[in-house]
C-alpha cells in the first residue's frame, strides 16, 4: 500500500473510533500516532512533535493559571458579576458568547477560551447551571469570533500570507463582513432551538478534576485571589500585544503560571494535577494525523478529487459550495489551522485556473475552515473542554453539526454578496 492509502486508513479508523468511543479518545489518537510511526508514514520525532507544539504548551500553562484562578475563589467572584446580568441559562449563554466572540476578535481564539474556561466553571458552581451547557457555546463562539479580524485566528493570517504572494490582501476587519453575521446567527441559534441540543452531562463529569469539587474559599487568603486575577490580566494583555512585545502566547502564559507557583498562590502539586493529560494526549495524537494528511499529500488528494468532479467549467456557486464543504469537513478532523494551511495554496491555484477573484475563494476557504464545531479535535479550544465538561464525542456532533449547517447556509448566502468569485 502507498502512503496515501495507509493515511486514509488511519483517518477512517480515527473517525470510526472517535464516534464509537469504546476506548478513550486520547487512546485512539495515540494509536494513530504510533501506527503512523510503525508504518513509516512519519518519523517518530514528527509523529510526537505535538508534545512541543505551541498550543500544547499554551494548554499546560493555562490549565495552571485557570486552576489558580479557580482554587482561590476569584473565578466565582468574577462569575458572580456576570450572573447579576444573566439570570437564566439562555441569557448566560448569550452573554458568554458575546463576550467570547468579541474577545476572540482581538485575542487568539484559543487564548480567549483558555482565559474564560475557569470563569465559566465558577459561574456553573455558583448558579448550578451544568458546565456542559455553557462550555460548548464558549468554544464555538471563540471559533466564530476568530473571524472578526485579521488576527483572530491563525488561519486568517495564513490566507493573508497566501494572498500577499500574488499581490493581494484582506483588510484588518474584512473577515467581519462574514464573521460578525455568523456570530450573531450562532448566538441566536443557541438561545433558541440549539439550546435543547446542548448536553446536560452533570453525571459524566470527571470526578478527579479539580473543577468537579465544590469547596468553601473562606480559608483562602484574599491576597492569593488578587494575585491570580492580576496574573490573569497581565497574561491576557501580553497575548493582546504579542506582536508588540515579541513574546509568544505560550511563553507569556508560562511566565504567569510560574509566578503563581513561585508565590505559592497554587502549590506545585496542584499545578501538576491541573494539567489535563487526556487533553494533551488527544491533541498530540490528532496533530500526528494532521501532519500525515499534509505530508503524504492525502489532504490534497481528497480536495483535488472532489474539485475535479466539477468538470472543466464549474459554476462559481457550485465551486464555492464545494470548497466550503471540503474545508468544513476537513477542519473537524485535522484542525482549523492545518486545514487552512492545506487548502490555501489549492484554493489560490483553483482561482487562477478559472480566473476567479482569489480573495473570494480564500474567504470561502477560511470561513469553511473555521467551522470546527462537530468534533473535540477540530480546534484546540474544543479539546480543552472535552474532559472538563464531561463530554462524549457525539455531544459535539449533536450540537456542532446543526450549527455548521445553519451557519454554513448563512455564510454561503453572504459570501457571493460581499466576495463574488467573478466581481466584474
Amino acid at each position: 500500500m502507498n502512503t496515501q492509502t495507509i493515511t486514509l486508513g488511519f483517518l477512517l479508523f480515527a473517525i470510526v473510533m472517535f464516534a464509537w468511543e469504546k476506548i478513550p479518545l486520547w487512546v485512539t489518537a495515540m494509536i494513530v500516532a504510533v501506527g503512523l510511526t510503525l508504518t513509516n508514514i512519519l518519523e517518530p520525532k514528527d509523529a510526537f512533535a505535538g508534545f512541543t507544539d505551541s498550543n500544547v504548551l499554551l494548554f499546560m500553562a493555562m490549565f495552571i493559571i485557570g486552576a489558580a484562578f479557580f482554587e482561590t475563589g476569584m473565578a466565582q467572584k468574577v462569575g458572580g458579576l456576570v450572573t447579576k446580568f444573566a439570570k437564566t441559562e439562555r441569557q448566560l449563554i448569550a452573554a458568554v458568547m458575546i463576550i467570547t466572540g468579541l474577545m476572540s476578535g482581538i485575542l487568539s481564539n484559543t487564548g480567549t477560551a483558555a482565559v474564560l474556561i475557569p470563569v465559566l466553571i465558577g459561574i456553573s458552581q455558583s448558579t448550578k447551571f451544568p458546565k456542559s451547557k455553557i462550555l460548548l457555546p464558549l468554544v464555538f463562539a471563540a471559533a466564530m469570533g476568530g473571524n472578526l479580524s485579521l488576527i483572530g485566528a491563525p488561519g486568517n493570517m495564513i490566507a493573508q500570507s497566501g494572498l500577499e504572494t500574488i499581490g493581494e490582501s484582506f483588510g484588518f476587519f474584512e473577515y467581519a463582513k462574514i464573521g460578525l453575521p455568523i456570530l450573531i446567527v450562532g448566538i441566536i441559534f443557541f438561545v433558541t432551538i440549539g439550546f435543547k441540543l446542548l448536553p446536560d452531562n452533570a453525571a459524566n463529569e470527571d470526578a478527579d478534576s479539580i473543577y468537579s469539587q465544590e469547596k468553601s474559599y473562606d480559608d483562602i487568603p484574599e491576597w492569593k485571589g488578587w494575585v491570580s486575577l492580576i496574573v490573569l490580566i497581565f497574561t491576557v494583555l501580553a497575548m493582546v500585544f504579542e506582536k508588540k512585545i515579541g513574546i509568544k502566547l505560550f511563553v507569556s502564559a508560562w511566565i504567569g503560571a510560574l509566578v503563581l507557583v513561585v508565590t505559592r498562590v497554587i502549590s506545585s502539586s496542584d499545578a501538576i494535577k491541573s494539567i489535563d493529560m487526556n487533553t494533551i494526549l488527544l491533541y498530540v495524537g490528532s496533530l500526528a494525523l494532521a501532519s500525515a494528511l499534509k505530508e503524504t499529500g492525502t489532504g490534497d488528494l481528497i480536495a483535488n478529487t472532489i474539485v475535479s468532479k466539477l468538470g472543466d467549467n464549474p459554476s462559481p456557486t457550485a465551486l464555492m459550495i464545494i470548497i466550503f464543504i471540503i474545508c468544513a469537513t476537513l477542519t473537524n478532523f485535522m484542525s482549523n489551522t492545518a486545514t487552512t494551511a492545506l487548502m490555501v495554496p489549492i484554493s489560490i491555484s483553483i482561482s487562477q485556473a478559472i480566473g476567479a477573484d482569489p480573495r473570494a475563494v480564500l474567504m470561502a476557504t477560511v470561513i469553511g475552515g473555521s467551522m470546527a464545531y462537530a468534533t473535540p479535535i477540530g480546534m484546540p479550544a474544543n479539546t480543552m473542554v472535552y474532559n472538563i465538561g464531561g463530554y462524549k464525542f457525539n455531544d459535539y456532533v449533536k450540537a456542532g453539526l446543526p450549527l455548521i449547517i445553519v451557519c454554513g447556509i448563512f455564510a454561503l448566502i453572504l459570501l457571493p454578496i460581499f466576495f463574488p468569485f467573478f466581481p466584474n
